[in-house]
């Protein structure tokens, strides 16, 4: 699933982004931490991995792990 940065706290590293679809999906700081990455921009492309249970648990880059 795909989305774009709607919402980013670099202290937090917490968000929201919107889904190609027009949802909304909140995603916590694990699921950034989970990516490695260090900041994300409003509006950026992400890649988003969601567990079973709808949460998001993974937020990336596209193309890359």
């Amino acid at each position: 699933m795909q989305g774009t940065v709607a919402t980013f706290d670099p202290q937090t590293h917490t968000g929201t982004l919107l889904l190609d679809d027009g949802s909304e999906m909140p995603f916590p700081a694990e699921a950034f931490h989970a990516s490695g990455l260090r900041l994300l921009r409003l509006g950026q492309r992400v890649a988003v991995e969601a567990g079973e249970d709808g949460r998001v648990v993974k937020v990336r880059i596209p193309g890359i792990s």
